[in-house]
């Protein structure tokens, strides 16, 4: 097939026709919800420019599926269709006329900022032992003298040592901990004379919070372990 370059002489490229020009994200406006994407943007857009209702109505609904499918952890909270039709409106800037399942949202009520939860300003005073210990001493030194106070002091100091073996791998004496909950507890808890803890194993490990949760590479392990077991099994036979 012979190349005829009289039927090309009219052809003007389409780069050189139309150039095409690159958008930026920087030079866009700014995502309400990242997580639907500028996609779903742009068919809200053009939702809005559909002139019959029923069929702006049904588009939205089609819309909210897209939506769904690219935020699929809402299906796990409550209520989680509705949340879809209000992040709906909330994308369109609530200016959307479809016939929707819900209410609309108004501006104001899903922008209120969330109630702030009261923190505790108080200082740690043992940050190895944590907040939560000085709120169990706070309990027991409220506990009449006998026995009940006794068993509750022992147990206290046998989760504090633990917690003292996890940030000081040295040893550590069962007078340092009973004087330990009497500095916290500021001398309102005297602990009984005679009180002994259990011994600690020479195998015991106690780890600091998060570093033996290696749940992928566990995973792994045990795969490779059954599979090497099924090739055994496939030789025996």
């Amino acid at each position: 097939m012979e190349y005829n370059d009289n039927e090309n002489k009219g052809y003007v490229p389409y780069m050189e026709n139309e150039p095409a020009v690159l958008e930026y994200n920087t030079e866009r406006d700014p995502l309400k919800m990242p997580e639907y994407g500028r996609n779903v943007v742009k068919m809200v857009r053009l939702l809005r420019l559909i002139p019959d209702r029923d069929k702006r109505s049904q588009q939205a609904a089609a819309i909210v599926k897209v939506m769904r499918s690219l935020n699929p952890q809402v299906a796990n909270e409550e209520n989680w269709e509705q949340k879809l039709w209000d992040h709906l409106f909330m994308i369109a800037d609530y200016d959307l006329d479809v016939d929707a399942p819900y209410p609309a949202p108004k501006p104001g009520q899903m922008e209120t900022r969330p109630m702030q939860i009261p923190l505790k300003k108080k200082p740690i005073k043992a940050t190895h032992y944590g907040r939560n210990i000085e709120s169990i001493i706070d309990l027991i030194a409220e506990e009449p003298e006998g026995e009940t106070k006794t068993a509750m002091i022992r147990q206290l100091a046998i989760y504090m040592r633990q917690q003292y073996l996890i940030w000081n791998k040295d040893s550590v004496a069962d007078s340092t901990i009973f004087q330990d909950i009497e500095k916290l507890s500021d001398y309102r808890i005297r602990v009984p004379e005679g009180i002994s803890l259990t011994k600690i194993a020479s195998d015991a490990n106690f780890s600091r919070p998060g570093l033996n949760l290696d749940f992928g590479n566990n995973n792994r392990k045990q795969g490779k372990r059954n599979n090497y077991g099924k090739k055994n099994n496939s030789k025996g036979r």
